[in-house]
C-alpha cells in the first residue's frame, strides 16, 4: 500500500514517474471534453473518500475531476456530518470503517499529527490535501507546469517570497528530491521550520534562507508566493502583514527574475497584499494553468498510491 503524504518520503524515481505519467495523460485528454471519462477507464470499479476538515475550491474540485476522469466514484465528506473528530467514536475505528467503503482517502486537515494518526489505522492508501506542516500536491502541480513551460526544473533556481509556511514545507523537501535551487525570503519570525531546513541541507540541497527579497528573486527561473495570513492561522493579522510587506511581489521583483522567468501563486490569492494585479495578470504569470495541473498531477497520484 502506497500512501502520499511527504514529497520526502517517497523515492525519486516513483515522483519523477507521477510528473511524467501526469504530463502524458494530460497529452491524451486534449481532444476530450473536460467532463469525459479517460477511454480506458482505469479506476472504473474504485472508490475515493474525501474528507474536508478546511474549505476548498482548487483541492476539491480538482481531485473530483480527477477521479471522474478515470472512472472512478467519489464520496465526500464534513467532519460536522460524521462521527470523525466528534468524540463520539474514536480515530482508529472511524478509519476501520472508511477502509471498507473505499479504496482510498485523500484527507485536508488542520493539524499533520491528526492526519498522520487518521492514517496509521487506515487498511487503504492516504494522499494529502493539505495540512499545516505540507502541501505536496500543490508542489507536484508546480513542478509539472514548470517543467510543461520552461524543461526540466533540475538546476533551476526557484525564489519564494513571504511565510516560511506549509507550501514552503513540501518546496523544500521537493528542492531535495528534484535537485532544483531554492532560495527562501522572509522575515526572521517567519521562517520555515528548522527541522526541514536542517533535513534538506543533510540531503545537500540548495537551500538558501534570506532576509533579502532582492536576493531571492536575483536570476531567479520562476518567483512563488503565497498568501501572508493562512486559513487557521493563529496571529496577529495586521503585525504578520506590516513584517511581510517588504515581501510583495511586484513588478520591481520580477524584473530582477529571468527576463523569461515565470510567476507561481498556489491561490487563493489576497491581490495587493502578497502579489501585485500587474503580476498576477501580467505575462509571466502562470497561476491558471498551475490550478489546471492540479487534475493531471492528482490522477496520476491516485493511479501511483493504487498501482
Amino acid at each position: 500500500m502506497k500512501n502520499f503524504i511527504n514529497i520526502a518520503d517517497i523515492d525519486k524515481k516513483d515522483l519523477r514517474q507521477i510528473i511524467d505519467k501526469a504530463k502524458l495523460q494530460k497529452k491524451t485528454r486534449s481532444n476530450l471534453e473536460k467532463s469525459a471519462v479517460d477511454p480506458n477507464s482505469p479506476l472504473a470499479d474504485k472508490t475515493l473518500i474525501m474528507i474536508f476538515e478546511k474549505p476548498s475550491t482548487r483541492t476539491r474540485l480538482s481531485f473530483e475531476l480527477a477521479m471522474k476522469q478515470l472512472g472512478g466514484q467519489l464520496l465526500v465528506l464534513n467532519p460536522k456530518q460524521i462521527h470523525y473528530g466528534s468524540g463520539d467514536e474514536s480515530t482508529h475505528d472511524t478509519a476501520k470503517v472508511l477502509s471498507q467503503y473505499g479504496d482510498i482517502v485523500m484527507m485536508r486537515a488542520h493539524k499533520h499529527k491528526n492526519f498522520l494518526e487518521f492514517s496509521k489505522h487506515l487498511d487503504i492508501p492516504i494522499i494529502n490535501g493539505l495540512t499545516n506542516l505540507s502541501h505536496p500536491c500543490q508542489i507536484m502541480s508546480d513542478i509539472m507546469t514548470f517543467e510543461e513551460l520552461k524543461g526540466p526544473i533540475s538546476n533551476k533556481k526557484i525564489a519564494w517570497l513571504g511565510d516560511g509556511n506549509n507550501i514552503v514545507y513540501s518546496l523544500i523537501e521537493a528542492a531535495t528530491k528534484f535537485n532544483f535551487e531554492l532560495s527562501i525570503a522572509c522575515p526572521t519570525k517567519f521562517k520555515p521550520d528548522k527541522t526541514i531546513v536542517k533535513w534538506a541541507k543533510s540531503k545537500n540541497a540548495k537551500i538558501l534562507i534570506t532576509k533579502n527579497p532582492e536576493e531571492a528573486a536575483n536570476l531567479a527561473d520562476c518567483v512563488m508566493t503565497d498568501k501572508w495570513v493562512s486559513m487557521g492561522d493563529k496571529v496577529k493579522k495586521k503585525k504578520k502583514k506590516k513584517l511581510l510587506k517588504p515581501y510583495q511581489v511586484n513588478k520591481k521583483i520580477m524584473k530582477l527574475a529571468k527576463k523569461d522567468a515565470i510567476f507561481m501563486h498556489c491561490l487563493p490569492a489576497n491581490r495587493g497584499e502578497e502579489v501585485t494585479n500587474e503580476v498576477m495578470d501580467g505575462k509571466q504569470s502562470v497561476v491558471w494553468l498551475e490550478a489546471l495541473n492540479r487534475i493531471h498531477v492528482q490522477k496520476s497520484i491516485i493511479q501511483w498510491c493504487l498501482k
